[in-house]
């Protein structure tokens, strides 16, 4: 009977500490698994900011002249270059699309959120996203200056503008604002199919108005390519420094 009961503490003792085994090697693989996705986004930032630089260096040369050529005039009407290729109401369309980029909808937009951040008691939150937005559209401005790529001159200007082309700033700024508004939005939702879904939109969004840019020849393809760039790289590191600054598991 003795026999029998040491067994029996033997087989519960295994048991327990199987199981706690197995809860410390899932809490290490939660842990790495938390440590790796920063280690991550550190290595995509690095790869993009030397991608960048490749490529600008490409578009100064002239390299990429002969593509953004090709692009502007084939969304051009053969033998009238003022004129988009489409129907009119396409041309307002594509308008009121490039629109959703500008300065006013955008500041409007970050304005508007941060107000219901501060508003529901998450002030931190709202000062990332002003910082953030304010920041990575400083950026890009000061690339622009350095760069200083004159705007398209084959082609006539769909819209007015006055500040140099490369990296383009509805682009890069449309991509910084609708993605860091995604994916701020996109950490508290619960569902998996629906993050994937807020974070397409906004994609999206910014793909739409990058594209609206070309299309009005206000800017070269490659400055396009440049703008989103320039707003995905900044949307991740911002999203590295939330990593680093709200645990995965809260929701506020």
């Amino acid at each position: 009977m003795t026999a029998n009961l040491n067994e029996k503490d033997g087989r519960t003792q295994s048991h327990a500490g199987g199981t706690q085994s197995g809860g410390i090697r899932g809490l290490s693989s939660a842990a790495r698994w938390f440590e790796l996705k920063p280690l991550l986004a550190i290595a995509a930032i690095g790869l993009a900011g030397f991608g960048f630089a490749q490529f600008a260096d490409a578009v100064m040369e002239g390299e990429t002249r002969r593509f953004d050529e090709w692009v502007l005039l084939a969304l051009r009407e053969p033998g009238n270059l003022a004129d988009p290729i489409g129907p009119q109401w396409f041309e307002e369309m594509v308008r009121d699309v490039t629109a959703l980029g500008s300065t006013i909808v955008l500041t409007l937009s970050v304005v508007i959120v941060a107000a219901y951040l501060i508003m529901t008691q998450r002030p931190q939150k709202a000062a990332f996203l002003v910082v953030a937005v304010a920041v990575g559209s400083l950026i890009n401005r000061l690339l622009k200056l350095g760069y200083a790529r004159p705007r398209p001159d084959i082609v006539a200007h769909g819209q007015y503008v006055t500040t140099e082309s490369f990296p383009s700033g509805h682009s890069a700024n449309a991509t910084i604002v609708y993605l860091m508004l995604g994916m701020m939005l996109a950490r508290v939702e619960p569902s998996y199919p629906v993050k994937v879904f807020i974070i397409s939109v906004c994609a999206l969004i910014a793909i739409m108005v990058g594209l609206s840019r070309i299309y009005l020849g206000v800017h070269w393809p490659t400055d396009v390519l440049a703008g989103w760039a320039v707003g995905g790289s900044w949307v991740l590191m911002c999203w590295y420094l939330l990593l680093r600054l709200q645990p995965s598991g809260t929701r506020r």
